[in-house]
């Protein structure tokens, strides 16, 4: 994708007359994704005016457009100071700046945790700290300003030699390492993700195991994430009610225009591995009308159309 404003590619922009909105992109997608499409073609529809923008395209004028929205801004993780410089200048940014800070280092899931949120018992290690690593069972190491599996490993009890040398070549670039017990039962049950728009339970998605024995992701990984298998899933209820205890222990003060909750099965019941609220995919194509319902809440957020309808909160 070339680096600078443009129209979202297929679809039919309707003038300048209507509020612009920018959807927040990275040059490094070899092509449109399909969340950015699919909120493309329906804020179209809403009678908005999408652009697709690189969030680092120094030529742009966030100032110009209705909302900007957060969405496939994935290069951002070698560079999160700036990335989080460039949220703090933009005016009307969905999600708010303050929520991409706090959530761009999953350094939160020690507060989740202490807020009494099933978390995937997590160690944080930065540099100069030291690694202590599990006596027993498969373990994972991974970065904690990370996506799409880059910088992950996973290592057998054996293996601490090189889960150690894993560790040393994230804290080498100045990351701090996270490690966490490997919970086998996503072999076979996978992960579940929620996701929310306007602070409301939407759908949910099956996502098969990614790490299997053996892998290591390094941080240079050339594309910006790894291929997934995602199919439709409905969660259990303890899914359900662990996904509105995670998100009502970050706590925000409005509902947030998107959000997504990453559930991996324990021996205990799900354990949230991920609370995604800066720039989830939100797998639009797998909920008829999710795309809609989200650019409702962009148009009802700027005051260009009626709020959309809220059913109640889940629960």
């Amino acid at each position: 994708m070339a680096s600078g404003t443009g129209p979202v590619p297929g679809i039919r922009t309707i003038g300048l007359v209507s509020p612009e909105i920018a959807i927040a992109t990275c040059d490094r997608l070899p092509e449109v994704d399909v969340d950015d499409r699919l909120l493309g073609a329906a804020l179209t529809a809403a009678g908005l005016t999408p652009r697709l923008v690189a969030w680092n395209d120094p030529r742009v004028d966030w100032a110009s457009f209705a909302a900007t929205v957060v969405r496939s801004t994935w290069d951002y993780t070698t560079r999160r100071a700036d990335f989080l410089a460039w949220a703090d200048s933009v005016p009307r940014l969905f999600n708010p700046a303050e929520v991409i800070r706090a959530n761009s280092d999953k350094r939160y899931l020690a507060t989740l945790a202490a807020r009494g949120v099933q978390v995937v018992p997590t160690e944080f290690v930065g540099p100069g700290e030291e690694l202590v690593l599990p006596a027993e069972g498969d373990f994972v190491i991974k970065p904690t300003v990370g996506a799409g599996s880059r910088g992950a490993g996973r290592f057998a009890a054996d293996e601490h030699g090189a889960a150690r040398e894993h560790a040393a070549r994230l804290h080498a670039e100045g990351r701090t390492a996270m490690v966490q017990p490997y919970l086998a039962e996503v072999d076979t049950a996978g992960e579940t993700a929620l996701i929310f728009l306007d602070g409301v339970y939407s759908h949910a998605i099956r996502k098969a195991a990614l790490l299997e024995p053996g892998t290591r992701v390094p941080t240079d990984f050339g594309p910006l994430y790894r291929i997934e298998q995602i199919g439709p899933r409905e969660p259990s209820a303890a899914e359900r009610a662990l996904a509105d205890r995670a998100l009502a222990a970050f706590g925000t003060d409005e509902p947030l225009l998107y959000a997504r909750v990453d559930l991996l099965p324990g021996p205990d019941g799900p354990r949230v591995v991920e609370l995604e609220l800066a720039e989830p995919s939100l797998f639009l194509d797998h909920a008829d009308g999710a795309a809609d319902r989200l650019a409702a809440a962009i148009a009802a957020r700027i005051g260009a159309g009626s709020s959309p309808s809220r059913p109640g909160r889940s629960g």
